[in-house]
């Protein structure tokens, strides 16, 4: 990531400090300890990211993996943190030592939907920032404006597969050993 120019009377931040912060309602995201707020999103985008996790929430009843929203951020960098719009952690993150914390350590799976403003970013930097994770097994795009669903995979240390699923094909996460129906994806009702 290139290097900003900071305005000598501000400073870089810290994840501590970040995470110390309260935003009200607003969202915002840490990158490179810039602090960078994040727009609302369309109701798409909304429903996309709501279909997911009550998908994929029963299915992983007694695993020890839960979906969460885009409250609970993930750190990819020194001094970055990402919010996605779906993760899963697994690990029993719904622990009471887990109950007031913000960041769960690495996710096992990503998921980001897809918008004009920010699919470029979503496709390059986040993509590249969460597959540099360790525990990230699976990053899935997903575009609301074509119905199509880009997943990538880990196959080994440093390696991933990386395709788009053909149009109305299935979601299947081999980390969790499940399949996501692309109508339950997509559902609009």
């Amino acid at each position: 990531m290139a290097e900003v120019a900071l305005d000598p009377a501000y400073r870089r931040i810290s994840v501590e400090e970040f995470l110390a912060m309260n935003f009200g309602d607003a969202k915002a995201e840490l990158v490179d300890g810039l602090i960078y707020m994040m727009a609302g999103g369309t109701e798409i985008h909304s429903r996309i990211a709501i279909n997911v996790i009550l998908t994929i929430g029963p299915m992983l009843r007694g695993s020890g993996c839960r979906p969460y929203g885009s409250d609970l951020g993930a750190r990819t960098g020194e001094r970055t943190v990402r919010l996605p719009d779906v993760a899963i952690y697994c690990n029993n993150p719904a622990s009471d030592e887990n109950a007031q914390k913000l960041l769960l350590g690495d996710p096992r799976v990503v998921f980001e939907v897809l918008s004009p403003s920010t699919s470029a970013l979503d496709q390059k930097t986040k993509l590249n920032e969460y597959r540099d994770l360790a525990g990230v097994s699976e990053i899935v795009l997903i575009d609301p404006s074509t119905h199509r669903i880009r997943l990538v995979e880990r196959t080994g240390v440093d390696a991933w597969n990386d395709h788009w699923l053909q149009p109305g094909e299935d979601l299947h996460l081999a980390s969790l050993d499940l399949t996501l129906p692309h109508a339950e994806i997509f559902a609009d009702d």
